[in-house]
């Protein structure tokens, strides 16, 4: 089978890169697990443009056993910006372009949604070649830009063409992934011929994670120290400006909050820390394998996402189960909070309610006992939902079915 997997957004294909499709191509490649098929070829398709550094890509330095190949895209150079729907036009048609002067037709295309022209365009390709199509929604567009741009009857408006297109895609689809059940019960709502969706968390591989957790931190926590760790992106979907006004709340020295990211707020956020005088670490983007270790060490997780956010299950909520660490969570998403309470893995907070998590984290730090019994119902919620050794499996499934 010639199976091409086709993401725009991949990460930097380093030894260390924990991101979902270069893990998924490798599981098909036979470089993790055991799920390669000896008939197989399997390519990996992203974007010249490194959407998390805002700049070219360079090659990738470790020498994958499998082919990857870069496709032209213009660049951007913010996230929500016009020119980045336009650089998303120009690679979904340069995609479509090296598609047919490929050669051979591949059997099955995987394709990430969003962003939408690719996954528009390669739909269409495919329903016109006879060629099964497997989609993966990693999030909901128009949905979250809807969320950004909230004005009434002007944004359906306005988001109209990208909504028409979105339905396109999940009405084309043969076979519908996606990272959270709702993402799924979205796609196949437009559906008619897909009768089982695939749902697989963002996760992360627990063996990996685990070697990168024993390694020595970048910085030493110093005796009494209770480190506060957020990791992900600083941007406008995040309210770290909260949490530093619950620090301020508690103005407790022996809490740190360790911020591991970067994004297009981190300065406006480490300057509002400043300016309340809280104990707080801005380390930037860190290497995977750095964030596993600095997470590692330490002791509560926090995951403040704004109540108008589309998102569901997210890349951090599988590296904070990973890491065995209770979270104070105020991410609106019924999906994610029911994993807490299931779990028993933390508490769910009232959004944008600094009071509330103020007194949630001193519960926490004040207890070691009570974040030892909630940590290991964060690792028992990884290893059950988030090892994606296990689960993604699924995954492949999805790929190899007829």
């Amino acid at each position: 089978m010639d199976i091409l997997i086709i993401s725009e957004f991949c990460e930097d294909f380093s030894q260390a890169d924990n991101d979902r499709f270069l893990y998924l191509t490798k599981m098909l490649a036979g470089v993790v697990g055991d799920e390669a098929d000896p008939e197989d070829t399997v390519e990996l398709v992203t974007s010249s443009f490194y959407h998390y550094a805002k700049k070219s890509r360079r090659k990738p330095s470790y020498p994958w056993p499998f082919k990857i190949t870069f496709i032209e895209e213009p660049g951007y150079p913010r996230n929500v910006c016009l020119k980045r729907f336009y650089s998303h036009h120009i690679w979904g048609k340069n995609v479509v372009k090296y598609l047919e002067k490929r050669g051979r037709k591949p059997d099955v295309i995987y394709c990430a949604v969003p962003s939408l022209t690719c996954p528009d365009l390669v739909a269409k390709y495919c329903q016109k070649n006879n060629i099964r199509f497997v989609i993966d929604v990693q999030d909901l567009w128009p949905e979250a830009f809807k969320m950004l741009v909230n004005v009434p009857v002007i944004s359906d408006t306005a988001f109209a063409p990208l909504m028409a297109m979105a339905n396109g895609i999940y009405k084309r689809a043969d076979a519908i992934c996606a990272v959270s059940d709702s993402y799924c019960r979205r796609a196949a709502k437009v559906n008619k011929k897909v009768t089982e969706t695939t749902t697989v968390f963002l996760g992360t591989d627990l063996e990996i994670f685990d070697r990168y957790a024993a390694e020595k931190p970048s910085i030493e926590k110093k005796d009494g120290e209770v480190w506060l760790g957020y990791c992900g992106t600083l941007g406008s979907s995040y309210t770290i400006p909260v949490v530093i006004d619950a620090l301020d709340i508690l103005k407790d020295p022996k809490i740190r909050f360790i911020v591991m990211g970067d994004g297009p707020l981190m300065e406006e956020f480490r300057e509002y820390s400043e300016s309340k005088k809280v104990n707080a670490l801005f380390t930037g983007r860190l290497p995977y394998n750095e964030m596993c270790a600095l997470l590692k060490s330490c002791d509560i997780t926090v995951n403040p996402i704004r109540s108008s956010s589309a998102a569901t299950i997210i890349n951090k909520h599988g590296d904070y189960a990973a890491s065995g660490l209770p979270v104070i969570n105020t991410q609106d998403s019924e999906e994610y909070r029911n994993l807490i309470d299931e779990y028993q893995m933390g508490f769910n907070c009232s959004n944008d309610d600094a009071e509330d998590i103020a007194n949630k984290l001193r519960e926490l730090a004040d207890n070691r006992e009570l974040r030892i019994q909630m940590g290991a119902g964060s690792r028992r919620c990884a290893e059950e939902r988030f090892d994606r050794k296990t689960s993604y499996k699924k995954l492949v499934r999805a790929i190899r079915s007829q």
